[in-house]
């Protein structure tokens, strides 16, 4: 069973160890990898099928947050590969004239692909009077992480990835690990920062700056709910190896995380190809804050988030 390398006896470590590990992974442009693509996503595959099967074992019972999208869902084909004991928890708002969830629509089609189970997948849209409290928990949450902890509470990017974690606990059996596609996006240039500047450089800074946006979030809310997340794409060989991929197997006009993409087909085919979708977006909770921050009289949603108590 493998740990999180930026987690040291259940607490997350500090801020500049964060920096240090990372900056180890940092290369010359002279030391990228000179092997022809099909060999890299080759390596890629057995690195990120290895990151996945060292967090399951010795686990009796796995969740999995599950998009539909690329990272959830290579996730989930290694865990049904490895017969773990796993539940795959999609979650979405629909509410009045919005239209059902994409993440909803994709997570589905990928579980029938994948032949999961009535076990192996569960799903809710919740509606707005259902989401409202998932909302308003994960501000609180996050309110009081910021205690101790640096969280930006206001952003609404934060509280809206973290009402879909908050969400997917709600609709789970509370088991005690989650799988997390965290660092995928970075390693394998995936935001759309990435298209302006289309560089390891880019990628580089990106994992430095997880912290502040993404890991004290994450850490903030499985303490909460008594769980932890585990992150095969922040596994450290292959952070190590993903820094030496040469950018232009990444990214180009063609799309993002294409050396991903190439690895993931065997298991998911087709649906290794679905674009990236922010969590807040394809599940529609952003929308659910708009939403609500009308009907609670606030000119914008930042501020409707600042009011809850």
């Amino acid at each position: 069973m493998r740990t999180e390398f930026f987690v040291r006896n259940g607490e997350i470590i500090p801020e500049d160890e964060w920096i240090k590990n990372i900056d180890s992974f940092k290369i010359d442009k002279e030391d990228e990898l000179k092997d022809p693509e099909p060999k890299i996503a080759t390596e890629v595959r057995r690195l990120v099928d290895d990151a996945i099967k060292a967090r399951i074992e010795g686990r009796d019972n796995v969740g999995i947050c599950f998009s539909g999208g690329l990272d959830s869902s290579y996730i989930a084909a290694i865990c049904k590969k490895f017969k773990v004991n796993f539940t795959c928890y999609t979650v979405g708002f629909q509410d009045g004239q919005f239209k059902e969830p994409e993440d909803v629509m994709h997570a589905q089609n990928v579980a029938r692909h994948l032949r999961f189970d009535d076990d192996e997948f569960r799903f809710k849209v919740f509606n707005l009077k259902e989401i409202e409290p998932i909302i308003r928990k994960t501000a609180l949450i996050l309110k009081d992480a910021s205690k101790h902890y640096d969280v930006k509470v206001d952003n609404v990017v934060t509280i809206g990835v973290g009402s879909v974690e908050v969400a997917a606990h709600s609709i789970s059996k509370k088991e005690k690990v989650f799988f997390s596609g965290l660092g995928s996006e970075e390693l394998f240039a995936g935001y759309e920062r990435h298209k302006l500047n289309p560089t390891n450089d880019e990628c580089f800074d990106g994992l430095l700056k997880m912290y502040q946006r993404d890991l004290l979030r994450d850490t903030a809310i499985p303490r909460a709910l008594r769980f932890s997340f585990t992150t095969p794409f922040l596994d450290e060989e292959l952070i190590r190896y993903s820094m030496k991929i040469p950018v232009k197997y990444k990214i180009n006009d063609k799309g993002t995380k294409l050396i991903l993409r190439k690895a993931a087909e065997p298991y998911l085919g087709k649906y290794s190809e679905r674009p990236k979708k922010a969590a807040q977006y394809g599940s529609s909770f952003d929308r659910a804050i708009e939403k609500l921050a009308g009907l609670n009289k606030f000119k914008h949603k930042f501020e409707y988030l600042e009011s809850l108590k």
